[in-house]
């Protein structure tokens, strides 16, 4: 039986947030905005949080501080994950502690918080939540903007990595070639089929995988309800058995994984994902719908 899991204490909406900044109980606040479409865009998304965002709020770089760009291995992926010890430092910088709570959010329907909300679960630091309909819905009920950056005290928190399941190479081929599970593809159904890719060494997919495009877990900028999410997931047989996931670089997956954990399944993460799966010249690739 899928574990039974709250919604509110994955996401948060947007007046839930205002009431406690109100009352003084703000979360440490993650500014994750990032683009996958846009390369490069960090400068630009630095401006964007300058020029106003969620008071107290913390601009996160996902480039820098949610991935390791110095791992100079092809087959870790285009967004290769942060070591812990690397890891452990960002948070304490964010002044987490093991309690802390903590509500991430970004302007691209959730796709970078989304990374953000999984390495700290992987972390170990579970009262964190997404801003469901993000800096959008922020602004849509015309809440308080600040320009200012917050000061912040570091903690001297000790993560426990590893704790959200991730899955090797060799792992996720087992389970997509294996009747024990499914292992869901999260980019556009164009990059899937083969039809086109505009990033990675080779076009197509994981042979075995069923298309789950991150995008299908949205109604614009906010997340489908619990039942429109188990309808999506049954659909694809993901609601029983090993489920794995992966994406381009392994950002978007973490939108699919965390859809998941609300309707209860603790999906695993391929973080080298499609980039480092097409890196590898041993790696077999299938194209076209399955």
């Amino acid at each position: 039986m899928m574990p039974t899991r709250v919604r509110e204490d994955v996401l948060v909406t947007a007046p839930e947030l205002a009431r406690l900044l109100k009352a003084g109980l703000a979360p440490v606040l993650l500014d994750v905005r990032w683009s996958l479409s846009v390369p490069g865009s960090q400068p630009q998304n630095r401006a964007d949080y300058a020029a106003g965002h969620i008071p107290g709020a913390i601009y996160v770089d996902l480039d820098s501080d949610l991935s390791d760009h110095a791992n100079p291995d092809p087959l870790a992926g285009r967004h290769p994950l942060p070591s812990a010890s690397a890891f452990e430092a960002t948070v304490r910088g964010w002044g987490i502690s093991e309690n802390t709570p903590v509500v991430v959010y970004d302007d691209n329907a959730s796709q970078g918080a989304a990374r953000a909300w999984w390495l700290l679960k992987w972390a170990g630091l579970h009262n964190v939540r997404v801003l469901d309909g993000g800096w959008s819905a922020w602004n849509r009920h015309g809440f308080p903007v600040s320009t200012e950056e917050p000061e912040v005290t570091p903690s001297e928190v000790t993560i426990t990595p590893g704790s959200m399941p991730v899955l090797s190479a060799d792992e996720i081929a087992s389970l997509a070639s294996s009747e024990s599970g499914v292992v869901l593809d999260a980019r556009a159904g164009e990059r899937y089929r083969g039809e086109t890719e505009p990033l990675d060494a080779k076009a197509g997919h994981i042979p075995g995988a069923k298309n789950a495009p991150s995008t299908g877990n949205m109604n614009g900028q906010e997340f489908l309800s619990t039942e429109e999410l188990e309808e999506r997931f049954s659909t694809l047989g993901a609601l029983w058995g090993e489920v794995g996931v992966y994406c381009g670089s392994g950002v978007t997956a973490c939108h699919d994984v965390l859809s998941l954990y609300l309707v209860g399944v603790d999906a695993a993460l391929y973080p080298a994902s499609w980039s480092g799966w097409s890196s590898d010249p041993e790696r077999p690739v299938a194209v076209g719908e399955e």
